[in-house]
């Protein structure tokens, strides 16, 4: 992964080249419409406190768990003996980008979403928020996270969540045909380049012909940003939007043009 410095120059480049997050200078008008109605919505919605209340104590949380890391590991913590506190503070997606999740849930109202890493559920619950009527897949590979993840869902009485537990080599593709169509899925499991596009290639498979896939963290390492221009290239993408932080990506038949967008958020 970048170091703390290289990621701090890379972001300064991405906020200094990218669209202001007004919309002003936007010329499409679907981008536009996210731009005013998704990305600049600052309603502050019920669940968010609710969920946000959920971070917190996770953040106050020094039980020790035993974790076994299938992707390319924590960058910060580099044993399987790990403090929730300190699993809170490094991996759960900030609220800033959750709350995203959720009003893009909101706005499209996706029937079936993806979730490739669950943590502990901070994110999936503002998905599964989104739209009621949804069912939210999401998967995990560590017992003792997803344990945590399940309580939370419970407390938050988030029910249309189904938590996969497993290797996702083991369970993600066997799991695919009972959520085709997927309409919208946020990838957050695994930060090795091969794996990021076998997800997006296997999503594709079984993605809703207008469905929105979200790529965490695009800029977190040589291999990740390599991924996002093969996906950014790929010919079934229409259009992109670069946050920095996530990805946004969009298959929608109905663009006619490949466009990509940075846009300050």
């Amino acid at each position: 992964m970048y170091s703390p410095f290289q990621l701090a120059t890379k972001y300064i480049r991405y906020y200094l080249t990218a669209t202001n997050g007004k919309g002003h200078g936007i010329h499409s008008p679907f981008v536009f419409e996210f731009v005013k109605f998704v990305l600049n919505d600052r309603k502050q919605y019920p669940c968010y406190k609710k969920i946000e209340n959920i971070r917190n104590k996770l953040l106050k949380d020094k039980t020790v768990i035993m974790v076994e890391d299938f992707g390319a590991g924590s960058a910060v913590i580099k044993t399987n003996r790990r403090v929730v506190s300190r699993i809170a503070a490094t991996s759960l997606k900030s609220a800033k980008f959750s709350q995203l999740l959720f009003r893009i849930v909101q706005y499209y109202k996706p029937k079936n979403i993806i979730e490739l890493g669950t943590s502990f559920g901070t994110s999936t619950a503002y998905l599964a928020s989104g739209n009621k009527a949804a069912k939210v897949f999401t998967f995990e590979g560590a017992p003792a996270i997803a344990a945590i993840a399940q309580s939370n869902f419970k407390t938050l009485g988030c029910e249309n969540i189904e938590l996969i537990l497993g290797s996702f080599s083991n369970t993600f593709a066997s799991s695919l045909p009972k959520i085709n169509p997927a309409s919208l899925a946020f990838v957050d499991g695994n930060h090795r380049k091969i794996p990021t596009l076998e997800y997006f290639n296997q999503i594709l498979l079984i993605a809703h012909k207008s469905a929105v896939i979200i790529m965490d963290d695009i800029h977190w390492s040589r291999e990740m940003e390599e991924a996002w221009v093969n996906i950014q290239q790929h010919n079934a993408v229409t259009l992109t939007i670069d946050l920095f932080f996530i990805g946004l990506v969009f298959i929608n038949p109905d663009f006619i043009v490949k466009q990509h967008f940075k846009i300050r958020f």
